[in-house]
């Protein structure tokens, strides 16, 4: 693994394969069988506090105007074809996508950035006529929260950016549980955005055990609050 590689899945959660406990997922390169690197569970506890900081940050988020939301989501965009290669090179290594495909997922992610950006000065309402006389109706979308997002393996970054760059310009915050074959991909594509981010808990990766039912049941139970 190149030194680049090493940088973009540097994260507290990450280990040397030989370091693993059964509280940690173990990514392997499908081609090779061989480990790539361990990333430890979050405990039920550490997801809610995840959450919690999330559901704070929303009420700033939404605050900020759409088209400076959607400026932040452009220099994402940029930071994504910064290290398109190195990005496309992990999806392969990690999914076992060709190469030309593991950069095609990273494409992705950078086309709907752009696609993004325009929305974000594009998030209109409907004027209405009304029966009343000197009176208008107004229709304005308002943000939702906290959002969850899952993906699988196969698409282990398209659709996270599917969802949330698109979340991001209409004011809402992300939670994002990636395959748990993929892992080190998802660690990998929020430090890339969070290089941009001033506040880091706009998007959140959640890595628990989708096996514990009080887990599952606590997860869906907070971001219905």
């Amino acid at each position: 693994m190149t030194t680049t590689l090493t940088n973009l899945i540097n994260h507290p959660l990450v280990c040397d394969p030989s370091e693993a406990t059964q509280d940690h997922i173990i990514s392997y390169n499908p081609a090779t069988g061989e480990p790539i690197a361990a990333v430890r569970r979050q405990t039920t506890a550490e997801y809610n506090e995840q959450v919690t900081r999330s559901q704070a940050v929303f009420k700033e988020w939404r605050m900020l105007p759409a088209p400076k939301r959607g400026e932040i989501v452009r220099r994402i965009g940029n930071a994504f074809r910064a290290y398109e290669q190195q990005l496309g090179e992990l999806v392969t290594m990690e999914s076992g996508k060709i190469l030309a495909e593991g950069i095609g997922e990273v494409v992705e992610c950078i086309d709907i950035s752009d696609f993004a950006v325009g929305l974000s000065r594009q998030l209109y309402g409907l004027t209405i006529a009304s029966e009343r006389p000197r009176h208008a109706m107004m229709e304005q979308w308002q943000p939702l929260g906290t959002v969850g997002i899952i993906s699988a393996f196969n698409f282990p970054v398209a659709v996270w950016a599917w969802n949330s760059m698109l979340a991001a310009v209409c004011g809402d915050t992300t939670i994002w549980k990636p395959s748990d074959i993929t892992p080190l991909t998802a660690i990998a594509m929020i430090n890339v955005a969070h290089e941009v981010m001033r506040d880091q808990d706009i998007f959140v990766p959640e890595n628990g055990d989708p096996c514990d039912g009080n887990f599952s049941k606590r997860r869906y139970c907070k971001l219905d609050d």
